[in-house]
């Protein structure tokens, strides 16, 4: 392990303009009508535990009845989950990462000392943690930077509104990862994150990312002595709040690593920037060109959402598409709160979109995953049946005090096999983790759903959506899923009809779900080949 000296700093500073050496610059603007609304809901089993009201609601009745303090399954059940016992709470969307058989996730509260925790998943009915990570401040207060990469076998955390960075060895046993480097990136307070796809380089974004924001880049050719590449700093749009790149094979002719996937942020009335995509040529990153440029190539934006985070690139019958993400939908907006969104027409909840970018200069959606509780139409409706969680605003919502205390918008979705997707599992906070078909992208439907039980009052110091005295009437999941092959762990890319999926709530930990034997007799052709 080395205590490597940040790379010196070499500001980089441009305004990005459509003629920029010869690229062509698209902007767009999706309208909110131009789509019918939610999609068709999950047929559930016999046996499961569904919701009685909207797509995606736990209703007030569920919610304060003690309903809701019994998972609510379609379709997937529980196979095992981390021990309860000295479970101190989660933040759901600080990772999770994976690599083999282990899971990582952190947590934003330092002075708990719980770190970046580390689960040993090779027995999936018993997971159990094998380690916590509190080496560096990186690891204390993570946020969302925690990310693995297979090729590199690298862990890296980035600290929460801080400079440190730090990168651990998972090569040799993911249960127990090495710490090999920890920096600190002068100026730096890291936020979210993500590799280049070959793990040499780590993009990380920042608090602050209103105008004249920077990106940090780090270069990890070598993990001992990471170096700090020129941040670039953003004067105009694409000042990324969540980013992904575009791997390898994605886009005919385009290299991997050179295209930046940018959600950036944006909440009504859109005075600090608007909400939506950006695609950018981050190529002299990648190829380590002196004096870096990042050059925006199209635009892409939406007014009926807000708070746009990643964008991730996902291959359907041959065909690139980027799936979008936004953790606060209008009701992130001011003024108002949701009687607010409800008056400008805009969906309350963020939700994902299927965007395609065969021609990167013109992306275009072409379809929206709008559970019911998203859909304008049911906005009063909600407005109406959304109390707030005694004694008042919980934490861990992600939105103003006055739009409440349940958050029903979507922050990540992972796809089966993201090279040849047939389903997707996406996240969405109190709504939990809901399992899409996308076989046919133009008409997606869901197709299974889990909603973690509530714990109410339970002490979880470590927990993003814990505060003294809060009854939480609902969990929350917002991290990333992952696919795996049940027996094949190493990847998703396998034979096979067992599926499972992993995921980390709030409230609840680490878990490993299924399909039920009743949904796979029924839809077979789901599942052939899945991981292929």
């Amino acid at each position: 392990m080395s205590s490597a000296k940040a790379f010196p700093s070499v500001r980089a500073f441009a305004i990005v303009t459509g003629g920029l050496l010869g690229l062509l610059l698209s902007t767009s603007i999706a309208l909110a009508d131009s789509f019918p609304g939610s999609v068709p809901k999950a047929i559930c089993g016999p046996g499961d535990h569904t919701e009685s009201g909207l797509q995606g609601e736990t209703t007030v009745e569920e919610r304060f009845s003690g309903d809701s303090e019994r998972a609510y399954n379609c379709n997937l059940e529980l196979v095992g989950q981390e021990p309860q016992a000295q479970f101190q709470g989660a933040f759901s969307q600080d990772g999770p990462a994976y690599s083999g058989d282990c899971a990582y996730y952190g947590t934003d509260r330092a002075a708990t000392l719980q770190g970046i925790k580390v689960i040993d998943a090779s027995d999936p009915q018993h997971p159990v943690v094998s380690a916590h990570l509190t080496d560096t401040p990186a690891a204390l207060n993570p946020h969302e930077t925690v990310q693995t990469n297979d090729r590199s076998h690298l862990l890296v955390a980035g600290q929460n509104g801080g400079p440190n960075f730090a990168v651990y060895d998972i090569s040799a046993d993911c249960r127990h990862p090495v710490l090999k480097a920890s920096i600190n990136m002068p100026g730096a307070q890291g936020h979210m994150g993500a590799f280049a796809p070959d793990g040499r380089t780590y993009y990380e974004t920042q608090s602050f990312r209103g105008i004249g924001g920077f990106l940090y880049i780090v270069d990890l050719t070598d993990p001992s002595h990471p170096q700090e590449l020129p941040p670039w700093q953003f004067f105009t749009d694409g000042r990324p709040h969540g980013l992904e790149l575009n791997p390898e094979g994605f886009l005919p002719g385009v290299h991997e690593g050179t295209r930046l996937y940018a959600g950036q942020q944006g909440s009504f009335p859109f005075t600090s920037g608007r909400d939506g995509l950006v695609i950018e040529d981050v190529s002299d990153y990648q190829f380590r060109r002196p004096n870096p440029q990042i050059r925006i190539i199209s635009k892409l934006f939406w007014t009926d959402q807000g708070e746009a985070e990643p964008m991730i690139p996902v291959t359907i019958k041959g065909h690139p598409y980027l799936i979008s993400t936004d953790e606060a939908g209008g009701a992130g907006g001011h003024p108002g709160g949701l009687a607010g969104a409800c008056a400008r027409g805009q969906s309350l909840w963020g939700y994902p979109q299927i965007i395609d970018v065969g021609d990167e200069t013109k992306p275009k959606i072409i379809a929206k995953l709008m559970l019911e509780v998203s859909d304008p139409a049911n906005c009063l409706q909600q407005v109406n049946e959304t109390p707030p969680d005694p004694p008042g605003t919980a934490p861990g919502t992600n939105l103003p005090p006055e739009s409440g205390t349940t958050n029903y918008s979507e922050e990540r979705c992972v796809a089966n096999n993201p090279k040849n997707a047939t389903m997707m599992a996406c996240s969405f906070q109190n709504a939990g983790l809901r399992v899409f078909d996308i076989r046919d992208p133009y008409h997606p439907k869901e197709i299974a759903y889990w909603k973690p039980p509530a714990v109410r009052t339970e002490v979880r110091p470590s927990s993003g959506s814990w505060a003294p005295g809060v009854d939480r009437t609902v969990d929350k999941i917002a991290g990333w899923a992952r696919w795996v092959v049940a027996g094949n762990s190493q990847d998703n890319n396998s034979n096979g009809t067992e599926l499972e999926l992993w995921t980390v709530s709030d409230g609840n930990g680490f878990q490993i779900l299924r399909f039920t034997d009743n949904f796979k007799a029924q839809h077979k052709d789901l599942f052939e080949n899945s991981g292929n």
